[in-house]
Protein backbone atom coordinates (compact mmCIF):
# COMPACT_ATOMS: atom_id res chain seq x y z
CA UNK A 1 0.00 0.00 0.00
CA UNK A 2 1.26 3.48 -0.77
CA UNK A 3 0.21 6.70 0.88
CA UNK A 4 0.89 9.82 -1.18
CA UNK A 5 -1.11 12.66 0.36
CA UNK A 6 -0.90 15.84 -1.67
CA UNK A 7 0.61 17.85 1.14
CA UNK A 8 3.49 15.51 1.97
CA UNK A 9 4.55 13.52 -1.08
CA UNK A 10 6.12 15.56 -3.86
CA UNK A 11 8.53 15.00 -6.72
CA UNK A 12 10.75 18.06 -7.25
CA UNK A 13 7.95 20.02 -5.58
CA UNK A 14 5.39 18.59 -7.98
CA UNK A 15 2.05 17.08 -7.05
CA UNK A 16 2.44 13.30 -7.12
CA UNK A 17 -0.61 12.75 -9.32
CA UNK A 18 -2.23 16.05 -10.13
CA UNK A 19 -0.89 18.56 -12.60
CA UNK A 20 1.84 20.92 -11.62
CA UNK A 21 3.65 22.07 -8.51
CA UNK A 22 2.79 21.16 -4.94
CA UNK A 23 2.74 24.76 -3.75
CA UNK A 24 0.02 25.66 -6.24
CA UNK A 25 -3.68 24.87 -5.95
CA UNK A 26 -7.03 26.65 -5.99
CA UNK A 27 -8.68 26.87 -2.58
CA UNK A 28 -12.12 28.06 -1.49
CA UNK A 29 -11.97 30.73 1.20
CA UNK A 30 -14.55 31.04 4.01
CA UNK A 31 -16.18 34.02 2.23
CA UNK A 32 -16.62 31.91 -0.95
CA UNK A 33 -13.88 33.70 -2.81
CA UNK A 34 -11.15 31.60 -4.41
CA UNK A 35 -7.37 31.92 -4.27
CA UNK A 36 -4.56 30.23 -6.19
CA UNK A 37 -1.82 29.50 -3.66
CA UNK A 38 1.91 29.90 -4.24
CA UNK A 39 3.72 32.62 -6.17
CA UNK A 40 4.60 31.04 -9.51
CA UNK A 41 1.94 32.71 -11.62
CA UNK A 42 0.42 36.17 -11.95
CA UNK A 43 -2.88 34.69 -10.84
CA UNK A 44 -1.45 33.52 -7.52
CA UNK A 45 -2.53 35.14 -4.27
CA UNK A 46 -5.43 37.04 -5.85
CA UNK A 47 -8.82 37.05 -4.19
CA UNK A 48 -11.39 36.03 -6.79
CA UNK A 49 -14.92 36.67 -5.49
CA UNK A 50 -16.69 35.91 -8.78
CA UNK A 51 -14.99 32.61 -9.56
CA UNK A 52 -17.57 30.29 -7.97
CA UNK A 53 -20.65 32.27 -9.12
CA UNK A 54 -19.35 32.11 -12.69
CA UNK A 55 -19.01 28.33 -12.46
CA UNK A 56 -22.49 27.84 -11.01
CA UNK A 57 -23.94 30.07 -13.69
CA UNK A 58 -22.01 28.25 -16.42
CA UNK A 59 -23.14 24.80 -15.31
CA UNK A 60 -26.61 25.92 -14.25
CA UNK A 61 -26.37 24.25 -10.84
CA UNK A 62 -25.79 25.09 -7.20
CA UNK A 63 -22.60 23.35 -6.07
CA UNK A 64 -21.72 22.29 -2.53
CA UNK A 65 -18.36 23.98 -2.12
CA UNK A 66 -18.09 22.87 1.51
CA UNK A 67 -17.72 19.18 0.77
CA UNK A 68 -15.13 18.34 -1.90
CA UNK A 69 -14.57 14.70 -2.80
CA UNK A 70 -11.87 13.22 -0.58
CA UNK A 71 -8.86 12.05 -2.56
CA UNK A 72 -7.97 8.39 -2.50
CA UNK A 73 -4.78 8.77 -0.47
CA UNK A 74 -4.38 5.07 0.34
CA UNK A 75 -3.80 3.44 -3.04
CA UNK A 76 -3.25 -0.30 -2.88
CA UNK A 77 -0.99 -1.51 -5.66
CA UNK A 78 -0.61 -5.15 -6.57
CA UNK A 79 2.87 -6.53 -6.00
CA UNK A 80 5.19 -5.77 -8.91
CA UNK A 81 5.73 -8.45 -11.50
CA UNK A 82 9.37 -9.44 -11.36
CA UNK A 83 11.27 -11.25 -14.04
CA UNK A 84 13.91 -12.94 -11.87
CA UNK A 85 16.58 -13.18 -14.55
CA UNK A 86 16.10 -9.56 -15.63
CA UNK A 87 16.14 -8.31 -12.03
CA UNK A 88 19.33 -10.23 -11.37
CA UNK A 89 20.98 -8.79 -14.48
CA UNK A 90 19.78 -5.30 -13.52
CA UNK A 91 21.40 -5.62 -10.08
CA UNK A 92 24.68 -6.72 -11.68
CA UNK A 93 24.78 -3.80 -14.13
CA UNK A 94 23.41 -0.84 -12.16
CA UNK A 95 23.58 0.65 -8.66
CA UNK A 96 20.35 0.17 -6.69
CA UNK A 97 19.67 3.90 -6.32
CA UNK A 98 18.77 4.38 -10.00
CA UNK A 99 15.82 1.99 -10.04
CA UNK A 100 12.88 1.50 -7.71
CA UNK A 101 10.17 -1.04 -6.91
CA UNK A 102 8.57 1.37 -4.40
CA UNK A 103 4.79 1.76 -4.75
CA UNK A 104 4.91 5.56 -4.67
CA UNK A 105 7.36 5.64 -7.60
CA UNK A 106 5.43 2.99 -9.49
CA UNK A 107 2.10 4.77 -9.11
CA UNK A 108 3.49 8.14 -10.15
CA UNK A 109 4.91 6.64 -13.36
CA UNK A 110 1.79 4.66 -14.24
CA UNK A 111 -0.27 7.54 -15.58
CA UNK A 112 -0.23 10.84 -17.41
CA UNK A 113 -2.52 13.82 -16.96
CA UNK A 114 -5.64 13.02 -18.99
CA UNK A 115 -8.30 14.08 -16.53
CA UNK A 116 -10.75 11.23 -16.94
CA UNK A 117 -8.73 8.22 -18.03
CA UNK A 118 -5.97 8.69 -15.50
CA UNK A 119 -6.19 11.43 -12.86
CA UNK A 120 -9.80 10.61 -11.98
CA UNK A 121 -8.96 6.95 -11.60
CA UNK A 122 -5.89 7.62 -9.44
CA UNK A 123 -7.72 9.99 -7.10
CA UNK A 124 -11.16 8.38 -6.89
CA UNK A 125 -10.97 4.82 -8.27
CA UNK A 126 -7.88 2.85 -9.27
CA UNK A 127 -5.76 2.30 -12.35
CA UNK A 128 -6.12 -0.91 -14.29
CA UNK A 129 -2.38 -1.62 -14.68
CA UNK A 130 0.76 -0.28 -13.03
CA UNK A 131 4.41 -0.26 -13.98
CA UNK A 132 6.44 -2.79 -12.06
CA UNK A 133 9.71 -0.91 -11.80
CA UNK A 134 10.95 2.63 -12.42
CA UNK A 135 14.41 3.07 -13.94
CA UNK A 136 15.95 6.54 -13.65
CA UNK A 137 18.17 6.76 -16.70
CA UNK A 138 21.16 9.14 -16.50
CA UNK A 139 23.27 8.39 -19.57
CA UNK A 140 23.07 7.04 -23.09
CA UNK A 141 25.23 4.09 -22.03
CA UNK A 142 22.74 3.18 -19.31
CA UNK A 143 19.92 3.40 -21.84
CA UNK A 144 21.68 1.05 -24.27
CA UNK A 145 22.42 -1.46 -21.51
CA UNK A 146 18.85 -1.38 -20.19
CA UNK A 147 17.35 -1.89 -23.65
CA UNK A 148 19.74 -4.80 -24.29
CA UNK A 149 18.74 -6.46 -21.02
CA UNK A 150 15.05 -5.92 -21.71
CA UNK A 151 15.44 -7.52 -25.14
CA UNK A 152 17.32 -10.48 -23.72
CA UNK A 153 14.73 -11.13 -21.00
CA UNK A 154 11.56 -10.02 -22.84
CA UNK A 155 10.68 -7.10 -20.57
CA UNK A 156 8.43 -4.22 -21.65
CA UNK A 157 9.90 -0.69 -21.55
CA UNK A 158 7.87 2.53 -21.40
CA UNK A 159 9.59 5.92 -21.95
CA UNK A 160 8.60 8.54 -19.37
CA UNK A 161 9.49 12.22 -19.59
CA UNK A 162 7.47 14.95 -17.90
CA UNK A 163 4.37 12.77 -17.48
CA UNK A 164 2.16 15.53 -18.94
CA UNK A 165 0.40 13.52 -21.65
CA UNK A 166 -3.31 14.31 -21.93
CA UNK A 167 -4.05 11.71 -24.62
CA UNK A 168 -3.82 8.57 -22.50
CA UNK A 169 -0.37 7.80 -23.91
CA UNK A 170 0.86 6.69 -20.47
CA UNK A 171 -2.08 4.41 -19.73
CA UNK A 172 -0.44 1.04 -19.18
CA UNK A 173 -1.74 -1.70 -21.49
CA UNK A 174 -3.90 -4.10 -19.51
CA UNK A 175 -3.14 -6.96 -21.89
CA UNK A 176 0.57 -6.75 -21.11
CA UNK A 177 1.65 -9.85 -19.16
CA UNK A 178 5.35 -9.06 -19.08
CA UNK A 179 7.15 -7.01 -16.49
CA UNK A 180 6.75 -3.27 -17.32
CA UNK A 181 9.63 -0.88 -16.65
CA UNK A 182 9.08 2.88 -16.86
CA UNK A 183 12.26 4.57 -18.13
CA UNK A 184 12.36 8.02 -16.54
CA UNK A 185 14.57 10.28 -18.70
CA UNK A 186 14.49 13.43 -16.59
CA UNK A 187 18.05 12.96 -15.33
CA UNK A 188 19.22 13.25 -18.95
CA UNK A 189 18.70 17.00 -18.83
CA UNK A 190 21.90 18.59 -20.10
CA UNK A 191 22.67 20.90 -22.99
CA UNK A 192 25.75 19.09 -24.33
CA UNK A 193 26.95 21.94 -26.54
CA UNK A 194 25.84 25.23 -28.04
CA UNK A 195 27.07 26.29 -31.49
CA UNK A 196 26.26 29.99 -31.74
CA UNK A 197 27.90 30.34 -35.16
CA UNK A 198 25.50 27.85 -36.76
CA UNK A 199 22.70 28.46 -34.25
CA UNK A 200 22.42 24.87 -33.05
CA UNK A 201 22.46 23.09 -29.73
CA UNK A 202 22.72 19.42 -28.77
CA UNK A 203 20.24 18.76 -25.99
CA UNK A 204 19.43 15.65 -23.96
CA UNK A 205 15.85 14.45 -24.20
CA UNK A 206 14.88 14.71 -20.53
CA UNK A 207 15.30 18.47 -20.22
CA UNK A 208 12.16 20.49 -19.50
CA UNK A 209 11.23 23.60 -21.45
CA UNK A 210 12.01 25.90 -18.53
CA UNK A 211 15.42 24.28 -17.93
CA UNK A 212 16.23 24.46 -21.64
CA UNK A 213 15.55 28.19 -21.72
CA UNK A 214 17.56 28.69 -18.53
CA UNK A 215 20.53 26.98 -20.21
CA UNK A 216 20.25 28.78 -23.56
CA UNK A 217 19.40 32.30 -22.43
CA UNK A 218 22.84 33.10 -20.93
CA UNK A 219 24.28 32.42 -24.40
CA UNK A 220 21.83 34.95 -25.82
CA UNK A 221 19.60 32.32 -27.44
CA UNK A 222 16.22 30.69 -27.12
CA UNK A 223 14.58 27.52 -28.39
CA UNK A 224 11.27 29.34 -28.71
CA UNK A 225 9.13 26.25 -28.18
CA UNK A 226 6.58 27.26 -25.57
CA UNK A 227 3.72 24.80 -24.98
CA UNK A 228 1.36 25.31 -22.04
CA UNK A 229 3.28 22.52 -20.28
CA UNK A 230 6.78 23.92 -20.82
CA UNK A 231 7.55 23.97 -17.07
CA UNK A 232 7.00 20.21 -16.88
CA UNK A 233 7.21 18.61 -20.33
CA UNK A 234 10.47 17.49 -21.94
CA UNK A 235 12.20 17.74 -25.30
CA UNK A 236 11.79 13.99 -25.82
CA UNK A 237 8.08 14.27 -25.11
CA UNK A 238 7.71 17.14 -27.57
CA UNK A 239 9.27 15.04 -30.30
CA UNK A 240 7.33 11.91 -29.38
CA UNK A 241 3.99 13.75 -29.60
CA UNK A 242 4.87 16.07 -32.52
CA UNK A 243 4.13 19.04 -30.32
CA UNK A 244 3.31 22.66 -31.02
CA UNK A 245 4.01 25.73 -28.92
CA UNK A 246 2.23 29.02 -28.36
CA UNK A 247 4.90 30.96 -30.31
CA UNK A 248 5.08 28.62 -33.28
CA UNK A 249 4.42 31.53 -35.68
CA UNK A 250 7.93 32.82 -35.03
CA UNK A 251 9.87 29.70 -34.05
CA UNK A 252 7.97 26.88 -35.74
CA UNK A 253 6.43 23.67 -34.45
CA UNK A 254 8.73 21.07 -32.96
CA UNK A 255 9.38 19.47 -36.36
CA UNK A 256 10.69 22.85 -37.58
CA UNK A 257 12.98 23.26 -34.56
CA UNK A 258 14.63 19.81 -34.43
CA UNK A 259 17.26 18.98 -37.03
CA UNK A 260 18.46 15.59 -35.80
CA UNK A 261 17.20 12.96 -33.34
CA UNK A 262 18.98 10.06 -31.65
CA UNK A 263 16.64 7.15 -30.89
CA UNK A 264 17.80 3.89 -29.29
CA UNK A 265 15.75 0.88 -30.42
CA UNK A 266 16.14 -2.85 -29.62
CA UNK A 267 17.68 -3.34 -33.06
CA UNK A 268 20.10 -0.43 -32.86
CA UNK A 269 20.44 3.35 -32.98
CA UNK A 270 18.48 5.50 -35.42
CA UNK A 271 20.20 8.82 -36.08
CA UNK A 272 21.66 11.05 -38.75
CA UNK A 273 25.43 11.13 -39.07
CA UNK A 274 25.33 14.92 -39.13
CA UNK A 275 22.73 17.67 -38.73
CA UNK A 276 21.89 19.63 -41.85
CA UNK A 277 19.74 22.67 -42.58
CA UNK A 278 17.94 20.49 -45.15
CA UNK A 279 18.72 17.46 -47.30
CA UNK A 280 17.26 15.61 -50.27
CA UNK A 281 18.73 12.17 -49.63
CA UNK A 282 15.71 9.97 -50.07
CA UNK A 283 12.81 9.59 -47.69
CA UNK A 284 13.48 11.60 -44.49
CA UNK A 285 13.58 8.82 -41.91
CA UNK A 286 13.99 11.30 -39.04
CA UNK A 287 10.53 12.69 -39.76
CA UNK A 288 9.00 9.33 -38.81
CA UNK A 289 10.24 9.79 -35.25
CA UNK A 290 7.98 12.78 -34.67
CA UNK A 291 4.76 11.47 -33.16
CA UNK A 292 6.24 8.01 -32.46
CA UNK A 293 4.74 8.17 -28.90
CA UNK A 294 7.15 5.70 -27.28
CA UNK A 295 6.40 2.85 -29.70
CA UNK A 296 9.80 2.61 -31.43
CA UNK A 297 12.41 3.20 -28.76
CA UNK A 298 13.91 5.73 -26.37
CA UNK A 299 14.71 9.25 -27.59
CA UNK A 300 18.07 10.15 -26.06
CA UNK A 301 18.92 13.55 -27.48
CA UNK A 302 18.35 15.92 -30.35
CA UNK A 303 20.14 18.69 -32.18
CA UNK A 304 17.85 21.70 -32.25
CA UNK A 305 17.85 25.05 -34.00
CA UNK A 306 18.19 28.00 -31.67
CA UNK A 307 17.37 31.65 -32.27
CA UNK A 308 18.78 34.86 -30.81
CA UNK A 309 16.79 36.22 -27.90
CA UNK A 310 14.47 38.95 -29.16
CA UNK A 311 15.48 42.52 -28.36
CA UNK A 312 11.87 43.40 -27.67
CA UNK A 313 8.91 41.41 -26.38
CA UNK A 314 5.56 43.16 -26.40
CA UNK A 315 2.14 41.96 -25.23
CA UNK A 316 -1.22 43.30 -26.27
CA UNK A 317 -4.88 42.38 -26.59
CA UNK A 318 -7.66 43.00 -29.08
CA UNK A 319 -11.41 42.94 -28.44
CA UNK A 320 -13.92 42.00 -31.16
CA UNK A 321 -17.72 42.30 -31.19
CA UNK A 322 -18.15 38.59 -32.02
CA UNK A 323 -16.11 35.47 -32.60
CA UNK A 324 -16.78 35.78 -36.34
CA UNK A 325 -15.10 39.20 -36.39
CA UNK A 326 -12.10 37.70 -34.63
CA UNK A 327 -11.80 34.73 -36.99
CA UNK A 328 -12.09 37.04 -40.00
CA UNK A 329 -9.26 39.12 -38.55
CA UNK A 330 -7.03 36.07 -38.05
CA UNK A 331 -7.64 35.03 -41.65
CA UNK A 332 -6.77 38.52 -42.84
CA UNK A 333 -3.41 38.72 -41.06
CA UNK A 334 -2.29 35.40 -42.56
CA UNK A 335 -2.97 36.81 -46.01
CA UNK A 336 -1.21 40.07 -45.11
CA UNK A 337 1.86 38.08 -43.94
CA UNK A 338 1.96 39.92 -40.65
CA UNK A 339 1.62 37.26 -37.96
CA UNK A 340 2.92 37.92 -34.42
CA UNK A 341 4.91 35.33 -32.48
CA UNK A 342 1.68 34.28 -30.79
CA UNK A 343 -1.95 35.17 -31.26
CA UNK A 344 -4.83 33.34 -29.57
CA UNK A 345 -8.49 34.13 -29.98
CA UNK A 346 -10.90 33.08 -27.21
CA UNK A 347 -14.67 32.80 -27.50
CA UNK A 348 -17.11 34.66 -25.27
CA UNK A 349 -17.29 32.12 -22.40
CA UNK A 350 -13.51 32.10 -22.09
CA UNK A 351 -13.38 35.89 -22.35
CA UNK A 352 -15.90 36.25 -19.52
CA UNK A 353 -14.01 33.69 -17.45
CA UNK A 354 -10.77 35.65 -17.95
CA UNK A 355 -12.53 38.69 -16.47
CA UNK A 356 -13.56 36.62 -13.45
CA UNK A 357 -9.89 35.78 -12.87
CA UNK A 358 -8.83 39.40 -12.67
CA UNK A 359 -8.27 40.94 -9.22
CA UNK A 360 -11.13 43.00 -7.84
CA UNK A 361 -10.36 46.63 -8.81
CA UNK A 362 -10.15 49.25 -6.09
CA UNK A 363 -9.56 53.00 -5.98
CA UNK A 364 -8.33 54.53 -9.21
CA UNK A 365 -8.21 51.11 -10.88
CA UNK A 366 -11.93 50.60 -10.17
CA UNK A 367 -12.74 54.02 -11.63
CA UNK A 368 -10.76 53.30 -14.80
CA UNK A 369 -12.42 49.89 -15.11
CA UNK A 370 -15.85 51.51 -14.88
CA UNK A 371 -14.97 53.97 -17.65
CA UNK A 372 -13.69 51.15 -19.85
CA UNK A 373 -16.93 49.22 -19.45
CA UNK A 374 -18.99 52.30 -20.25
CA UNK A 375 -16.92 52.82 -23.40
CA UNK A 376 -17.25 49.21 -24.54
CA UNK A 377 -20.85 48.49 -23.67
CA UNK A 378 -22.56 51.88 -23.90
CA UNK A 379 -20.57 53.94 -26.39
CA UNK A 380 -19.39 51.09 -28.65
CA UNK A 381 -22.55 49.06 -27.89
CA UNK A 382 -20.72 45.73 -27.62
CA UNK A 383 -22.76 42.82 -26.28
CA UNK A 384 -21.19 41.34 -23.10
CA UNK A 385 -22.54 37.92 -24.16
CA UNK A 386 -20.85 38.10 -27.59
CA UNK A 387 -17.57 39.97 -27.11
CA UNK A 388 -14.36 37.99 -27.74
CA UNK A 389 -10.66 38.72 -27.29
CA UNK A 390 -7.29 37.91 -28.80
CA UNK A 391 -3.99 38.01 -26.92
CA UNK A 392 -0.84 38.89 -28.86
CA UNK A 393 2.87 38.42 -28.26
CA UNK A 394 5.23 40.31 -30.57
CA UNK A 395 8.96 39.54 -30.57
CA UNK A 396 11.95 40.77 -32.53
CA UNK A 397 13.88 43.98 -33.01
CA UNK A 398 12.34 47.27 -32.00
CA UNK A 399 11.71 48.04 -35.67
CA UNK A 400 10.05 44.65 -36.31
CA UNK A 401 7.76 44.95 -33.30
CA UNK A 402 6.83 48.55 -34.09
CA UNK A 403 5.95 47.62 -37.69
CA UNK A 404 3.91 44.59 -36.62
CA UNK A 405 2.04 46.60 -34.00
CA UNK A 406 1.08 49.32 -36.50
CA UNK A 407 -0.02 46.81 -39.10
CA UNK A 408 -1.91 44.52 -36.73
CA UNK A 409 -3.80 47.40 -35.10
CA UNK A 410 -4.67 48.89 -38.50
CA UNK A 411 -6.05 45.55 -39.72
CA UNK A 412 -7.92 45.04 -36.44
CA UNK A 413 -9.75 48.32 -36.96
CA UNK A 414 -11.05 46.98 -40.28
CA UNK A 415 -12.69 44.13 -38.35
CA UNK A 416 -14.11 46.40 -35.63
CA UNK A 417 -11.33 45.41 -33.26
CA UNK A 418 -10.45 47.52 -30.23
CA UNK A 419 -6.96 47.60 -28.73
CA UNK A 420 -7.08 46.21 -25.19
CA UNK A 421 -3.63 47.16 -23.94
CA UNK A 422 -0.41 45.46 -22.91
CA UNK A 423 -1.44 44.53 -19.37
CA UNK A 424 -4.52 42.67 -20.63
CA UNK A 425 -2.40 40.95 -23.27
CA UNK A 426 0.23 39.81 -20.78
CA UNK A 427 -2.27 38.56 -18.21
CA UNK A 428 -4.24 36.74 -20.91
CA UNK A 429 -1.12 35.05 -22.24
CA UNK A 430 0.24 34.07 -18.83
CA UNK A 431 -3.14 32.72 -17.71
CA UNK A 432 -2.60 29.61 -19.82
CA UNK A 433 -0.04 28.27 -17.33
CA UNK A 434 -2.64 28.20 -14.54
CA UNK A 435 -5.55 26.74 -16.52
CA UNK A 436 -4.69 23.09 -15.81
CA UNK A 437 -4.93 23.77 -12.06
CA UNK A 438 -8.53 24.87 -12.58
CA UNK A 439 -9.47 21.47 -14.02
CA UNK A 440 -7.89 19.70 -11.07
CA UNK A 441 -9.81 21.94 -8.67
CA UNK A 442 -13.16 21.32 -10.36
CA UNK A 443 -12.72 17.56 -10.24
CA UNK A 444 -13.01 17.72 -6.45
CA UNK A 445 -16.57 19.00 -6.89
CA UNK A 446 -17.79 16.37 -9.38
CA UNK A 447 -17.09 18.53 -12.42
CA UNK A 448 -15.30 16.45 -15.02
CA UNK A 449 -13.47 18.24 -17.77
CA UNK A 450 -11.19 17.60 -20.70
CA UNK A 451 -9.63 19.56 -23.53
CA UNK A 452 -9.47 18.39 -27.11
CA UNK A 453 -8.06 20.09 -30.16
CA UNK A 454 -8.35 19.76 -33.91
CA UNK A 455 -6.96 21.32 -37.07
CA UNK A 456 -9.52 22.75 -39.46
CA UNK A 457 -9.55 24.65 -42.74
CA UNK A 458 -10.72 28.25 -42.51
CA UNK A 459 -14.00 27.36 -44.18
CA UNK A 460 -14.62 24.50 -41.71
CA UNK A 461 -14.21 26.42 -38.43
CA UNK A 462 -17.80 27.59 -38.01
CA UNK A 463 -19.42 24.33 -39.26
CA UNK A 464 -17.27 22.26 -36.86
CA UNK A 465 -18.06 24.46 -33.86
CA UNK A 466 -21.79 24.46 -34.63
CA UNK A 467 -21.81 20.69 -35.11
CA UNK A 468 -19.94 20.09 -31.85
CA UNK A 469 -22.35 22.31 -29.92
CA UNK A 470 -25.38 20.58 -31.45
CA UNK A 471 -24.00 17.10 -30.73
CA UNK A 472 -23.14 18.09 -27.17
CA UNK A 473 -26.67 19.33 -26.55
CA UNK A 474 -28.16 16.13 -27.93
CA UNK A 475 -25.85 13.82 -25.98
CA UNK A 476 -26.20 15.74 -22.72
CA UNK A 477 -30.00 15.76 -22.97
CA UNK A 478 -29.90 11.96 -23.16
CA UNK A 479 -27.73 11.78 -20.06
CA UNK A 480 -29.88 14.30 -18.20
CA UNK A 481 -33.08 12.36 -18.94
CA UNK A 482 -31.53 9.04 -17.97
CA UNK A 483 -30.05 10.23 -14.66
CA UNK A 484 -32.31 13.17 -13.81
CA UNK A 485 -29.22 15.36 -14.09
CA UNK A 486 -29.56 19.10 -13.44
CA UNK A 487 -27.76 21.90 -15.19
CA UNK A 488 -26.07 22.10 -18.56
CA UNK A 489 -22.69 21.31 -20.10
CA UNK A 490 -19.92 23.87 -20.43
CA UNK A 491 -18.20 24.19 -23.80
CA UNK A 492 -15.82 26.88 -24.92
CA UNK A 493 -13.09 27.12 -27.50
CA UNK A 494 -10.18 29.19 -28.62
CA UNK A 495 -8.12 29.41 -31.79
CA UNK A 496 -4.53 28.87 -30.66
CA UNK A 497 -2.45 28.47 -33.83
CA UNK A 498 -3.02 29.80 -37.33
CA UNK A 499 -1.74 28.70 -40.72
CA UNK A 500 -2.32 29.95 -44.29
CA UNK A 501 -4.85 27.14 -44.85
CA UNK A 502 -6.50 26.87 -41.44
CA UNK A 503 -6.27 26.89 -37.66
CA UNK A 504 -6.08 24.83 -34.50
CA UNK A 505 -9.37 24.90 -32.58
CA UNK A 506 -8.89 24.06 -28.91
CA UNK A 507 -12.09 23.01 -27.10
CA UNK A 508 -12.70 22.86 -23.35
CA UNK A 509 -15.54 20.61 -22.16
CA UNK A 510 -16.95 20.37 -18.64
CA UNK A 511 -19.82 18.34 -17.16
CA UNK A 512 -21.29 18.37 -13.67
CA UNK A 513 -21.91 14.68 -13.03
CA UNK A 514 -22.53 14.36 -9.31
CA UNK A 515 -24.76 11.40 -8.52
CA UNK A 516 -24.16 9.48 -11.76
CA UNK A 517 -23.06 5.88 -11.04
CA UNK A 518 -20.16 5.83 -13.53
CA UNK A 519 -19.28 9.46 -14.28
CA UNK A 520 -15.97 8.77 -16.06
CA UNK A 521 -17.58 6.23 -18.39
CA UNK A 522 -20.44 8.63 -19.14
CA UNK A 523 -18.02 11.46 -19.86
CA UNK A 524 -15.91 9.29 -22.17
CA UNK A 525 -18.95 8.25 -24.20
CA UNK A 526 -19.91 11.87 -24.73
CA UNK A 527 -16.31 12.82 -25.53
CA UNK A 528 -16.14 10.08 -28.18
CA UNK A 529 -19.32 11.39 -29.80
CA UNK A 530 -17.83 14.88 -30.05
CA UNK A 531 -14.58 13.56 -31.45
CA UNK A 532 -16.48 11.68 -34.14
CA UNK A 533 -18.46 14.82 -34.95
CA UNK A 534 -15.23 16.73 -35.52
CA UNK A 535 -13.92 14.09 -37.90
CA UNK A 536 -17.22 13.91 -39.77
CA UNK A 537 -17.13 17.66 -40.38
CA UNK A 538 -13.57 17.81 -41.67
CA UNK A 539 -11.45 18.34 -38.56
CA UNK A 540 -8.23 16.46 -37.83
CA UNK A 541 -7.83 13.88 -35.09
CA UNK A 542 -5.17 15.97 -33.35
CA UNK A 543 -3.12 19.10 -33.79
CA UNK A 544 -0.52 18.77 -31.03
CA UNK A 545 -1.63 16.37 -28.28
CA UNK A 546 -1.00 13.20 -30.28
CA UNK A 547 -3.10 10.04 -30.38
CA UNK A 548 -2.19 8.02 -27.30
CA UNK A 549 -5.05 5.68 -26.46
CA UNK A 550 -7.94 8.12 -26.10
CA UNK A 551 -8.00 8.81 -29.85
CA UNK A 552 -6.78 5.40 -30.95
CA UNK A 553 -10.17 4.05 -32.13
CA UNK A 554 -10.52 6.92 -34.62
CA UNK A 555 -7.12 6.56 -36.28
CA UNK A 556 -8.24 4.22 -39.12
CA UNK A 557 -10.54 7.01 -40.33
CA UNK A 558 -7.55 9.25 -40.97
CA UNK A 559 -5.18 6.99 -42.96
CA UNK A 560 -5.56 4.53 -45.79
CA UNK A 561 -5.23 0.80 -44.95
CA UNK A 562 -1.91 0.61 -46.76
CA UNK A 563 -0.59 3.56 -44.75
CA UNK A 564 -1.43 1.75 -41.52
CA UNK A 565 0.26 -1.41 -42.79
CA UNK A 566 3.43 0.49 -43.65
CA UNK A 567 3.61 2.08 -40.21
CA UNK A 568 3.19 -1.31 -38.55
CA UNK A 569 6.00 -2.71 -40.68
CA UNK A 570 8.29 0.12 -39.56
CA UNK A 571 7.55 -0.81 -35.96
CA UNK A 572 8.26 -4.47 -36.70
CA UNK A 573 11.63 -3.55 -38.22
CA UNK A 574 12.72 -1.32 -35.32
CA UNK A 575 11.25 -3.39 -32.47
CA UNK A 576 10.27 -6.87 -33.68
CA UNK A 577 9.65 -8.23 -30.17
CA UNK A 578 7.61 -5.20 -29.06
CA UNK A 579 9.98 -4.35 -26.22
CA UNK A 580 8.62 -0.80 -26.33
CA UNK A 581 5.11 -2.08 -25.77
CA UNK A 582 3.18 0.99 -24.63
CA UNK A 583 0.84 0.38 -27.62
CA UNK A 584 -0.04 3.95 -28.53
CA UNK A 585 -1.37 5.23 -31.86
CA UNK A 586 -2.17 2.28 -34.14
CA UNK A 587 -0.39 -0.34 -32.00
CA UNK A 588 -3.43 -1.16 -29.90
CA UNK A 589 -4.15 -3.80 -27.28
CA UNK A 590 -5.45 -6.39 -29.70
CA UNK A 591 -2.94 -5.89 -32.50
CA UNK A 592 0.19 -4.22 -31.11
CA UNK A 593 2.29 -4.81 -34.23
CA UNK A 594 2.04 -7.09 -37.24
CA UNK A 595 4.66 -9.79 -37.16
CA UNK A 596 5.80 -9.09 -33.61
CA UNK A 597 5.13 -10.98 -30.42
CA UNK A 598 2.81 -9.95 -27.56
Amino acid sequence: MTSCPDNTCSDDRRWPHRWGFADTQFIVNPDRSVTLTGNRYELCDRTLPNFLPYLEDGFGVSIDWDHPQPDNLQVRLPPPRRDPAFCSALAEQFPPEIYSFEDCDRLRHSHGQSMIEEVWKVLYQTLDRFVDLVFYCHTEEQACTLIRLASEHDVCLVPYGGGTSVSGALVMPTAEQRMIVAVDTRAMNKVEWVDTNNQRACVQAGITGSALEAALNPHGYTCGHEPDSRELSTLGGWIATNASGMKKNRYGNIEDIVESITLITPTGTISQTHPYPRTATGMPLQKLLFGSEGNLGLIIKAIIRIRPLPNVKSYNALLFPTIDHGISYLHHITQANCIPASIRLVDNPQFRFSQVLKPQPTGLTAWISKLQKQYLFKLRRLDPQQITAATLVLEGTAEEVAYQKRTLFKLAKQHQGIVGGSSNGRSGYMLTYAIAYIGQFLMKYHILGETFETTAAWSDITPIVKAVKAELTQQFNKIARQHNLPGCPYLSYRVTQIYPTGVCIYFTLGLYLKGIPHPAKTFNQLYAALRQTILTHGGSLSHHHGIGKMRQPFLPQTLSPQSLTLLKQIKAAADPDNIFGIRNTLYDENNPVDGARH
